[in-house]
């Protein structure tokens, strides 16, 4: 999105969408190539191995089957029923975490975050905007030449749930042609604005091969809440098959760089595995 400060309340809905928790498929982050039941402990304020409450109660995860198969990755529709939230659990996934980034790029802060990721030699996912990606064409690129995913983020970060049928699928699909046209691969994931789904969302979005990728941890460092807070919500939110969202544009981003800079090699440190989801 070129502009956050344009709409306010523009992240209103980001808290409702905690219950939602991570979207994906069979095997939606790669398994843990040693197969140990490791599961590292949560960090707490200090950096320090504590209990995760994240696995307290936990209710068993469950597997969908994706919506769009192994079709080729457009203009497939999707079979009924279709989905009509995104995952809440994730598959046993050893001690693996995701990272991922909204809104971008942005030619201040995509770059610095690209380069703290390329100094762990980590992966993560980048989710777009259409407007974003056509106007800063190297950066795509760039994130897909580093090897990260690049999903589908809308055109213009509308509130999709307001928008009539056409208008989600000019949202997305303008999106997944402009990021094909870059990287030479379609999109097979997508993240609504807003976290904010509704069925035509889900329909049109595997019609055009994707599939939905909420998160479980959201830093809410679009509030520019300093980067202690950020670090500290990483650490009390860090888990296994956890899916951190955070953002490399729609404003300052700088706090979110000086605390991926911080938490990332604390995660590392402490065995976590930072990967991305792999749809088979």
């Amino acid at each position: 999105m070129k502009n956050d400060q344009m709409l306010p309340g523009r992240r209103t809905l980001l808290r409702l969408t905690a219950g939602l928790g991570t979207a994906g498929v069979v095997r939606v982050i790669a398994a843990d190539p040693a197969g140990t039941p490791f599961r590292p402990p949560a960090l707490d304020r200090a950096g320090a191995a504590g209990p995760s409450p994240a696995l307290r109660g936990a209710p068993p995860s469950y597997r969908l089957t994706p919506m769009t198969g192994d079709a080729p990755p457009r203009f497939r529709p999707a079979a009924p029923p279709v989905r009509t939230r995104p995952f809440e659990h994730l598959p046993e996934v050893g001690h693996a975490m995701v990272l991922s980034f909204d809104d971008g790029p942005d030619p201040h802060y995509t770059p610095r975050v690209l380069a703290v990721l390329r100094e762990h030699d980590v992966r993560a996912m980048f989710f777009l905007c259409g407007e974003m990606a056509d106007d800063h064409r190297d950066l795509v690129r760039a994130i897909a030449d580093d090897g990260h995913t690049v999903g589908n983020h809308s055109w213009a970060h509308p509130l999709v749930t307001k928008l009539s049928r056409a208008g989600v699928r000019d949202e997305l699909g303008r999106t997944s042609e402009v990021i094909e046209g870059l990287t030479g691969t379609p999109p097979v994931w997508y993240r609504a604005p807003y976290g904010a789904w509704n069925r035509d969302s889900f329909e049109i979005g595997a019609e055009l091969g994707m599939e939905p990728m909420a998160w479980s941890v959201d830093t809410l460092d679009w509030t520019e809440p300093g980067a202690d807070t950020i670090v500290r919500r990483v650490r009390q939110g860090a888990a296994p098959g956890a899916v951190v969202l955070s953002h490399d544009a729609g404003g300052d981003r700088s706090q979110s760089v000086a605390a991926l800079r911080r938490y990332l090699p604390e995660l590392l440190d402490h065995g976590y595995r930072i990967t991305v989801p792999q749809r088979r």
